[in-house]
């Protein structure tokens, strides 16, 4: 029988939410370590993973310990996707799904990240990295969008795990640009389409659910900071002089 796959995770962030994903459509038991964002650079965490960032995985079925969501996500498949359901055999696929999975690694991720982090989070607005990386994801998402024209999938006949990788950061595009949810894939009419079949299934609802409970559990609001916490950097400079940030009633 497969033991758990215990997945570390602080559950604001995106990246967790792809490995989660992938393990649900796979049905492969695991469960979740989560913990708070203040902790992301201490030990116990930093003995799995030394540059401090989420997820990562323990398997006890192979004693293996991972971290960087492609990298545990192209494991996952290879190890327990023995129906391939998720990936192709055939050259071509099998190379085609890994180059999409390094460009949401590569692209979309980066960009998007830079993008929350200037529009939301940042104390000063700088009109000038706003429009660079809010054009950085219009283009990726142009880059998407005509690829997918007159297809269901990025490749082949079926939805793979480069289709999942991209659903996180995608399903907080609104948040990350500041527009109305109706409007993040304005002009991007294949994004959209593609997104919302992977978003209808059950795996995803699971996905999102168990991230409501933990934010809930945590006191948190959508972008990771505590209940009544005025500004990120406010949050940083809690966590860094080792105050309580459990969320203020």
């Amino acid at each position: 029988m497969t033991k758990p796959i215990r997945v570390w995770m602080a559950p604001p962030g995106p990246n967790p939410w792809k490995v989660v994903f992938v393990l649900e459509e796979l049905q492969i038991p695991y469960e979740i370590v989560s913990f708070k964002f203040d902790d992301v650079k201490k030990k116990p965490f930093t003995d799995l993973n030394p540059n401090g960032r989420v997820p990562a995985i323990e398997d006890p079925n192979t004693d293996l310990v991972l971290w960087e969501s492609g990298a545990i996500i192209q494991y996952l498949v290879e190890q327990y996707d023995t129906s391939n359901t998720l990936t192709y055999t055939t050259l071509k696929e099998k190379h085609h799904v890994s180059q999409w999975l390094h460009f949401q690694m590569s692209g979309q991720g980066p960009y998007w990240g830079a993008a929350g982090w200037f529009n939301v989070l940042h104390p000063e607005k700088i009109p000038s990295a706003i429009e660079r990386y809010n054009e950085q994801v219009k283009r990726v998402l142009g880059v998407l969008d005509g690829w997918l024209e007159g297809k269901q999938w990025l490749v082949g006949d079926k939805m793979t795990y480069a289709d999942l990788a991209f659903v996180p950061w995608n399903d907080r595009l609104d948040a990350t640009i500041m527009c109305a949810p109706e409007d993040k894939f304005a002009g991007f009419p294949n994004v959209g389409a593609w997104h919302e079949r992977m978003i209808s299934r059950p795996s995803w609802k699971k996905c999102m659910e168990t991230r409501a409970r933990l934010m809930d559990e945590q006191g948190l609001m959508w972008n990771g900071m505590p209940k009544g916490m005025a500004s990120f950097q406010e949050y940083e400079a809690k966590i860094a002089a080792g105050e309580d940030t459990s969320a203020k009633e």
